[in-house]
């Protein structure tokens, strides 16, 4: 049986929440974050997704870290990456040719996954402590974003999630068998 480990970084849990809808979709899958993927046999698994958020305009280190370590494996798993992040809710920035983030990481690391997708997060303003609300509701307000901090914005298309997620298991399906 194919199996598919699901990696999150999250900062906030939205790129966690998409994750769980992937694995979801996906029987075969097995959900961990970032700190626990260490702990993972990876050669147990036919395809490795991971998903990590940004924050002030980067990944976590921990998501480059892992990809070092792991770069080899990796490169001979079927293997999908996707960025997590707000500017994504603008249409000319949602793609991953179009993604200054998505852009950043092809730059920063070697490792080429098969697939690769950019999704739109979420922001939560009450969940925020006060500096970051401070520092988000700027950068919103610079970006022509929603500035309300009592209010909490969806810009998730759950819709291409699940697109996402097909795209997975064909991709899994179109793997040669052992």
């Amino acid at each position: 049986m194919q199996q598919t480990l699901i990696i999150y970084s999250t900062t906030d849990g939205q790129t966690q929440r998409i994750c769980e809808r992937l694995a979801q979709a996906t029987d075969t899958s097995k959900l961990v974050s970032i700190k626990q993927a260490g702990d993972e046999t990876l050669t147990n698994y036919d395809q490795i997704v991971i998903g990590a958020s940004i924050r002030y305009g980067k990944h976590q280190p921990a998501v480059y870290q892992f990809i070092e370590k792991n770069r080899a494996l990796l490169s001979k798993t079927k293997s999908a990456f996707f960025s997590v992040n707000v500017v994504a809710r603008k249409p000319e920035k949602n793609t991953p040719e179009t993604n200054p983030y998505m852009q950043k990481f092809l730059e920063l690391t070697s490792w080429r996954p098969d697939v690769l997708t950019v999704f739109a997060g979420r922001l939560n303003y009450p969940q925020y402590r006060f500096i970051d609300r401070f520092m988000i509701r700027l950068i919103m307000y610079m970006t022509k974003g929603p500035t309300d901090t009592s209010q909490t914005y969806e810009f998730t298309d759950w819709a291409r999630v699940d697109e996402f997620a097909d795209t997975l298991a064909k991709q899994k399906l179109t793997m040669p068998s052992e």
